[in-house]
């Protein structure tokens, strides 16, 4: 995460937006992909937080990650639409929400989300940006990949 603050410090020098998101990204698809382009979009440099597998958010989720944080991570920073990639573990990202200061976050939401459910939302506005919500592609998710992979194999 400090490599992540040094570069947003030196892209704001330099005139440039920051976007920031965060997810757990398990298995990466075209949701995914689609989501991380339009955010790149609205800025210069786009860091991604990705959940740790020790997060709080896998806690409730047995047999969760599938895959492991690092694979994680490196599968994001391999995208185009990607600069930087770091792993956290705290509940929320708030405390390095805080540090970067974004000029945007953004979040993947259903119609059933909006900025009031946005965790978020109150540090990124104390940090002087804005948060950006960007609708999620129906039935693109981790999940549904999962229950197809085991229908798939129980039939088998």
């Amino acid at each position: 995460m400090k490599d992540a603050i040094k570069i947003a410090q030196q892209a704001k020098k330099q005139g440039k937006k920051i976007v920031t998101t965060n997810g757990c990204f398990d298995i990466l698809h075209i949701g995914h992909a689609r989501y991380l382009a339009e955010a790149k979009r609205l800025g210069d440099v786009l860091i991604v937080g990705v959940n740790g597998d020790r997060s709080p958010y896998f806690k409730a989720k047995p047999g969760r990650p599938i895959v492991p944080e690092k694979e994680r991570a490196e599968m994001l920073d391999s995208l185009k639409s990607v600069d930087y990639v770091f792993i956290f573990n705290d509940e929320t990202p708030n405390k390095w929400i805080g540090k970067i200061m974004p000029n945007f976050h953004v979040k993947a939401c259903d119609k059933n989300y909006g900025i009031e459910q946005c965790v978020e939302r109150f540090a990124v506005q104390k940090a002087g940006g804005k948060v950006v919500l960007i609708r999620k592609i129906e039935g693109k998710s981790t999940t549904k990949i999962v229950e197809q992979v085991l229908n798939a194999y129980a039939k088998g």
